[in-house]
């Protein structure tokens, strides 16, 4: 049976990429040794935080 997981991920979430992405993907998966998974995880964090700053600077701006 599966290990237990003090949080589980239910959700699958499917995406088309090109050959150039999946080139990229690849390369990191490589050179990380890091799951698809992992990676987007951590590319959708990064995200995140690079909006969060924008936003931040925006209404330091703005104020």
């Amino acid at each position: 049976m599966g290990r237990m997981s003090e949080n589980p991920r239910y959700n699958v979430i499917s995406m088309r990429i090109s050959d150039e992405e999946r080139e990229t993907l690849q390369e990191l998966i490589q050179s990380t040794q890091k799951s698809v998974s992992d990676i987007m995880r951590e590319a959708m964090e990064l995200f995140k935080h690079q909006l969060v700053s924008r936003s931040q600077e925006i209404n330091r701006k703005a104020a």
